[in-house]
């Protein structure tokens, strides 16, 4: 069997197949909630910690950990962002 391979895009969103404006908008969303899983772990915080950081509730920061991306806008991870300084 061959595989062929293809260049992405650079944005792993367009290559799925979404449009461009969705795709960049889940780019952000996706690098958003990035940011944040690595400010949890690099601070060694609970996510009971975590969810008083940032001013959210713990199932919130679960569902960030675990990658819901359907869950958050930009603008409710830009808040928490601007909870944790």
């Amino acid at each position: 069997m061959v595989t062929k391979l293809r260049r992405g895009s650079g944005n792993v969103f367009a290559d799925l197949g979404f449009s461009a404006d969705q795709a960049r908008h889940l780019e952000i969303r996706s690098g958003l909630m990035i940011e944040l899983s690595r400010f949890i772990a690099a601070h060694g915080l609970t996510q009971a910690d975590a969810a008083r950081k940032f001013g959210v509730t713990q199932p919130r920061i679960s569902d960030l950990v675990r990658g819901k991306i359907e869950r958050f806008s930009i603008d409710s991870l830009v808040a928490m962002l601007g909870h944790a300084g």
